[in-house]
């Protein structure tokens, strides 16, 4: 596939942050706590879901502490509706304890810390900070992926590949960028039916093929 020019990624670019300059995550949350639980919960889900789940979930455990000490099985019911429930009710539990545990309850602000933690990998953790920090990061989900191929931005064929990509071309406003390529994904760019006759990029698009995020 053909892939932009220096010349075509500043206007990608330009227009992303013209167009998405205050975009932020659809996910319902307080406070780090819940917005961690949230992205978890996010893995392979729509945010329309999660967001379904957590009032309960959080009224249920409404600090790392009692997520800590709940039952797996309760965790596992409130969570039911989610796709792979079983491993993400463990896995919100582990991760509990392990702030609980290793970093006296408060959840890291750190990339790297982030990612010991059980079912936190690069994506959760950049989203995490992208949402807390407006950190610099950009997260590859399926979305981000397929525009990033369709703009010609990537060859990339893993998400980790995709993400060192658009941060050596894009730079900076990095957390943004995520933000706008997000929505961009989800409610033009779609993976079937894009809305192509009212996208502000088709003039620089390279394809309408559905990449898929390995």
């Amino acid at each position: 596939m053909k892939k932009a020019t220096k010349k075509e990624i500043q206007a990608i670019k330009a227009l992303f942050l013209e167009h998405y300059a205050k975009a932020k995550t659809e996910l319902q949350y307080s406070n780090l706590y819940e917005l961690l639980i949230a992205v978890m919960l996010s893995a392979q889900c729509t945010d329309k879901r999660v967001n379904l789940i957590t009032p309960a979930l959080f009224k249920k455990y409404p600090h790392i502490q009692a997520l800590k000490d709940a039952n797996l099985d309760e965790i596992k019911d409130l969570i039911k509706t989610c796709s792979f429930f079983n491993n993400k009710a463990k896995n919100l539990q582990a991760m509990a304890k392990e702030v609980c545990e290793r970093f006296k309850g408060e959840i890291p602000c750190d990339r790297d810390l982030l990612k010991t933690l059980p079912g936190v990998g690069q994506k959760t953790a950049n989203v995490v900070l992208i949402e807390s920090q407006e950190a610099n990061f950009i997260a590859v989900d399926t979305h981000v992926f397929r525009v990033s191929h369709r703009l010609g931005l990537s060859n990339a064929k893993t998400p980790l590949q995709t993400e060192e990509d658009l941060t050596k071309i894009f730079k900076d406003n990095l957390s943004t960028l995520h933000q706008a390529m997000v929505l961009f994904g989800r409610y033009i760019c779609k993976a079937i039916n894009p809305q192509c006759h009212t996208c502000f990029l088709n003039h620089l698009c390279k394809s309408k093929t559905s990449y898929k995020c390995r």
